[in-house]
């Protein structure tokens, strides 16, 4: 979607990072949700790099140890395709980040012969295991500020997402999506109306309907109250009959979602070329939050600024509490 960069005829254009920058940028919140955890247990107003670079490692076990154990509205971490963490999953994700490389490959083994070495739980041993690493080579890292992690980031979720294959689309509407949620967290420090979100990893079916990313909204129970569900739209060719069949399908979905639960949204991302207008209008008035790009599916490799607010502005009100599900018209 943005201007290609063409060097002596040759486009040289660099879209992976433009989409992998902006979901690292994502991951701010749950960083400086960590440093917030740490001020806390340290009593001191310091940045997190300060404090894990002075603090004794039986203060950086209980600090890691106390965001493991943290209850409550808690900020998202996630892969390259935008799939959210279980929250321990993230604080191992992060703080591994912070020193490690290949938590999961290289770590993780070695983390389960010590939780069989020392009769432990896999919790208090990750933060032992976190904690003397960051202890043993914060003098070699010598940073632990956020521009710093955020090049780590952008390697690690570029990494997963080439692990992750045929879900480029997706990546795309759940980096927009983690973008509105995240962009109210920082705002909000919670999630308005809800205790927690969860951004599932795989499609979700009811009935004969599949989408392609959905979000769901917990209680404190950690129970999910109503879910946000995308189903994604794309056409190689233009216009014509395939208008009409997107708004067949769209009529579909939203009867499968509203005899599944009424209390659910639905959120239609939809790219094809020469639309109608009133084909348009038609799928925005039977949805509760449309995005319609007028590119071929190619060219689609993320939200524009413009969109990307409206998507914002539709989170927002949905997490107040100030709007609700749309329902089914006759």
């Amino acid at each position: 979607m943005s201007n290609p960069l063409i060097v002596s005829d040759i486009d040289i254009t660099h879209t992976r990072l433009v989409e992998l920058t902006k979901l690292a940028d994502r991951a701010k919140p749950f960083y400086d949700w960590i440093e917030s955890r740490f001020q806390k247990c340290f009593s001191k107003n310091a940045s997190l790099d300060e404090m894990l670079k002075e603090a004794s490692k039986s203060e950086v076990k209980s600090a890691i140890f106390n965001c493991y154990q943290a209850e409550g509205s808690l900020p998202l971490l996630f892969d390259g395709v935008g799939r959210s963490y279980p929250h321990s999953k993230a604080c191992y994700y992060m703080f591994s980040w912070l020193i490690r490389d290949a938590p999961q490959q290289r770590l993780g083994p070695l983390i389960q012969r010590i939780v069989r070495n020392s009769l432990i739980s896999r919790t208090e041993a990750e933060a032992e295991a976190l904690s003397s690493l960051i202890y043993r080579y914060r003098r070699n890292v010598k940073t632990f500020d956020w521009q710093a992690i955020r090049e780590v980031i952008i390697d690690r979720l570029e990494g997963s997402r080439r692990a992750i294959r045929g879900q480029e689309k997706e990546a795309v509407i759940r980096t927009a999506l983690l973008t509105a949620i995240q962009t109210f967290f920082e705002k909000h420090d919670g999630y308005g109306e809800y205790a927690a979100v969860e951004i599932e990893s795989k499609e979700v079916r009811i009935g004969n309907e599949t989408f392609d990313v959905s979000l769901s909204l917990l209680d404190s129970k950690g129970k999910c109250e109503r879910r946000i569900l995308v189903p994604i739209k794309t056409r190689e060719t233009e216009g014509g009959g395939h208008s009409n069949l997107f708004t067949r399908d769209i009529k579909s979905a939203v009867s499968a979602v509203k005899f599944d639960n009424a209390d659910d949204f639905l959120v239609a991302v939809i790219v094809a070329k020469n639309w109608s207008e009133r084909e348009k209008e038609t799928i925005r008035n039977l949805v509760d939050h449309a995005v319609i790009f007028d590119l071929s599916p190619n060219e689609f490799t993320d939200f524009t600024s413009e969109e990307q607010a409206r998507l914002n502005s539709f989170i927002a009100s949905l997490l107040k509490g100030r709007i609700s599900p749309k329902t089914v018209k006759g």
